[in-house]
């Protein structure tokens, strides 16, 4: 019996409805695997996406990333091939009509290993695109998540049942158009990992100081070379990607550990308490001080 997307839309949103009740986010016993909740739409929040898939049961979310703009909603996922710091807002939902998203996290390893198998139909697409992007979402996808979303009332089922749909749920994402870009990214020798080690070395170590010419010779290519390539993953130059992961580190340090403003700067990397406090307002839109009394937002799907 062929799948129709809507019926499988509908019968996600109830089951991720029926788990989360009236809270914002909630982690399920199934890794990775994240459900989200909100009544109204929100303001613009800060944090770093993971590689994962995001699905849209019901309402509509937008994501910035450097000078790009992703809107997902009910008829199109959010993949993340890399991790990636982003501004986003719910921008639909209602009390009555609430926004409700899944989002996995993908283990790359069991990418890489679904690629070494072969037999997945030649990649379509723009290899050379954003790590970031929409896909179309499929009655089969819908309902593999629903199935991942079934065992969180068989606890017992997860280790063994818990991997084989999030398997399939990979499998589906890059037989895709839209797969090309973690298929590149996942992929040995490819330009596309090659500058995804160097993104994933700054997120390791964003509290030291950058030198490109070290980055270029990690991954084997001229610095302009390298340069063009990470622009065009994550929208941003190499600085201007470890900015953001400092201030976002500075800032979780800020939120979750009582840091002041100064200890956390220096602690991220800043050598100016000054240059810290004017690029950290600039980002966040108010000063340290003033975001630490905000309202705590968890990170969103």
């Amino acid at each position: 019996m062929t799948l129709e997307p809507e019926p499988a839309r509908r019968q996600l949103a109830g089951k991720v409805a029926s788990l989360i009740g009236t809270a914002e986010s909630m982690q399920l016993a199934v890794p990775g695997l994240t459900i989200y909740r909100h009544a109204a739409p929100t303001e613009a929040y800060s944090s770093t996406y993971q590689p994962s898939i995001a699905l849209v049961a019901q309402g509509r979310k937008q994501v910035d990333l450097g000078q790009s703009r992703f809107v997902y909603d009910e008829s199109h996922f959010l993949l993340t091939s890399l991790d990636l710091p982003v501004t986003s807002r719910v921008i639909q939902a209602s009390a009555g009509r609430p926004y409700l998203c899944v989002r996995l996290a993908f283990d790359m390893a069991m990418v890489r290993e679904l690629l070494a198998q072969g037999g997945l139909p030649a990649a379509r697409g723009q290899p050379g695109a954003l790590a970031m992007t929409l896909g179309q979402t499929t009655a089969p996808l819908l309902d593999a998540f629903g199935r991942l979303l079934d065992l969180q009332q068989a606890p017992g089922d997860i280790a063994f049942l818990g991997e084989l749909l999030a398997r399939e749920i990979i499998y589906r994402v890059l037989q895709s158009a839209d797969g090309a870009r973690l298929r590149a990214i996942a992929t040995l020798g490819e330009h596309g990992q090659r500058t995804a080690a160097v993104v994933d070395w700054i997120r390791q170590h964003y509290a030291r100081p950058l030198r490109l010419d070290e980055l270029a010779g990690m991954a084997a290519m001229g610095q302009s070379t390298l340069h063009r390539h990470f622009r065009a993953l994550t929208s941003m130059t190499p600085l201007q990607y470890q900015k953001q992961l400092r201030l976002h580190g500075a800032r979780r340090l800020m939120l979750t550990e009582g840091w002041d403003a100064s200890s956390a700067a220096f602690e991220v990397g800043y050598e100016s308490a000054s240059q810290f406090n004017r690029e950290y307002s600039r980002f966040f839109g108010r000063s340290p001080m003033r975001d630490v009394k905000a309202l705590r937002r968890p990170e969103g799907g």
